[in-house]
């Protein structure tokens, strides 16, 4: 059964790279990117986890805590590694799980047969620390992930768990967001002292309050 935004995301106990792992309790009060890779020694794969690592400072100032799977073996990861950290120049820190017997993979429903049989989607799922999931996508094996765009959802779920707000198209961090229609103009001019642009009554702005 697919995961829906919401639901719990599933605890297991897995080996990787960094020894072996409880994910709820790895997880601890942190956010978290559980993404999935194809296969072992494949050129997008390389390519994404090399960016992940490259990126470790903008998750970890996010209090982000990253992990890849695959179904490949723990062995093969650690042949891997090296390639990676060669061809993007880069250390590769955070944790990549072995999951041969497909049990991260069943769980969170990262294989999907009219694509392959056998291979993991570029699936992602994004937890906050009350281990709920609050974003989903997936790619086909082809499409490398964009990760700007995986940091500009990440600071709109950040925002917007602890505010009265929404984020329109585009946005990024330190535009203006957009009072949640909950909130009345009355509410909302009060709320936000930095101002609040009416456009219509249920469209109204208001620069980003943790700025």
């Amino acid at each position: 059964m697919s995961l829906r935004l919401g639901d719990i995301a599933p605890d297991f106990t897995a080996e990787t790279t960094q020894g072996t792992i409880n994910f709820h309790e790895w997880l601890g009060n942190s956010w978290g990117l559980l993404f999935s890779h194809p296969a072992d020694f494949t050129p997008v794969c390389t390519t994404e986890l090399g960016k992940t690592a490259l990126l470790k400072g903008d998750f970890e100032k996010r209090n982000v805590k990253v992990i890849a799977v695959s179904v490949d073996d723990l062995d093969s990861h650690n042949k891997w590694v090296p390639d990676i950290q060669e061809v993007n120049n880069v250390v590769v820190n955070f944790p990549i799980i072995a999951d041969q017997s497909r049990n991260v993979a069943t769980l969170y429903d990262m294989i999907h047969p009219n694509a392959s049989e056998k291979a993991t989607v570029r699936s992602v799922f994004v937890i906050g620390p009350d281990k709920k999931i609050k974003l989903t996508l997936t790619y086909p094996a082809s499409t490398g992930r964009n990760f700007q765009e995986i940091l500009r959802v990440i600071d709109s779920l950040q925002l917007t768990a602890n505010y009265q707000v929404a984020t329109p198209a585009d946005w990024k961090d330190g535009d203006d967001t957009i009072v949640v229609p909950a909130v009345s103009t009355e509410d909302a001019i009060a709320k936000f002292p930095k101002g609040v642009n009416v456009v219509k009554p249920y469209l109204r702005y208001t620069p980003q309050p943790n700025k």
